[in-house]
């Protein structure tokens, strides 16, 4: 009896070490919807394109927003001609627009880069005290530890913030430039006192620093989805963490002319640090 297998199909629902999977990634040749037969898998993180690619100006969506849903209920990214910050919540995809606003995106928007995942709580916890982001991000890497260093975590982190910093950034127009350049003109920062509101944050391990940013990325929303964006300051007294360990990796590649011709070899790592930590 012969059996057929759709290798593009299962390369998005298996769960494989990450580098096998960067291989076996399926290019979104078009901003499609990229339907699979088979159920998504709930432990599995799913990344459009590289950050890298992101960093060398690649603005083009190539997947949409509805098909994004199916693949998980929480996440972060950007959106296509890098039009805001994405935030995906309880199911919803929300843009922090450069102005800082929020507003709910349709199903047939699209997306050059994001990471979601299914939230499931494999660990709850509170942290106090934390003065900076950088207590944060100590505190969270302490459970990494325990859990496992290589692996994915998704976090949810719901309380209220004496202080958060974030920014967001102007669409671009063609030819695109480099995320670095982009940033040293066209994005604006924020700042809100004594709010209460929701932390989106992933986890990536070293081994991701050819395909994403290694460590913790966070984008924020307020808890009446208002305001929000990517976070580069913090501060809280008290927050709730929803912590979810993820074993699987999944990638969907775009296919352009742009990404194409992209020498992904190059060191971007200053690039990243620059774009990450926010520095005008």
């Amino acid at each position: 009896m012969k059996t057929s297998v759709n290798l593009k199909k299962l390369a998005l629902n298996v769960m494989l070490p990450a580098a096998v999977m960067a291989l076996m990634s399926t290019p979104a040749r078009t901003a499609v919807d990229c339907q699979c037969d088979v159920p998504a898998n709930k432990d599995v993180l799913s990344q459009v394109s590289l950050l890298q690619g992101l960093t060398f100006g690649d603005y083009n969506g190539s997947v949409k927003i509805g098909r994004l849903k199916t693949l998980g209920d929480t996440g972060i990214g950007t959106f296509d001609r890098l039009n805001g910050e994405l935030i995906m919540l309880d199911g919803v995809v929300y843009r922090a627009g450069y102005d800082g606003a929020i507003e709910v995106v349709a199903d047939d928007e699209t997306v050059p880069f994001a990471n979601v995942t299914f939230l499931d709580a494999d660990d709850t916890f509170e942290l106090t005290a934390l003065t900076d982001i950088g207590a944060l991000k100590e505190a969270l890497n302490r459970k990494v530890k325990a859990a496992g260093n290589n692996r994915f975590y998704m976090v949810r982190i719901d309380g209220t913030f004496s202080k958060i910093g974030v920014r967001s950034e102007y669409a671009q127009k063609k030819p695109y430039k480099p995320l670095a350049k982009v940033l040293e003109t066209d994005q604006t920062f924020f700042e809100h006192e004594n709010v209460k509101g929701t932390v989106v944050g992933l986890y990536c391990p070293d081994y991701m620093g050819d395909l994403n940013a290694v460590g913790w990325h966070f984008h924020f929303i307020t808890e009446d989805r208002k305001a929000g964006g990517h976070v580069f300051e913090l501060k809280s007294d008290k927050l709730t963490v929803t912590m979810d360990r993820t074993d699987g990796f999944s990638m969907v590649l775009p296919d352009n002319e742009m990404f194409n011709g992209f020498d992904l070899s190059v060191d971007q790592s200053a690039d990243i640090k620059k774009v990450e930590t926010g520095e005008k």
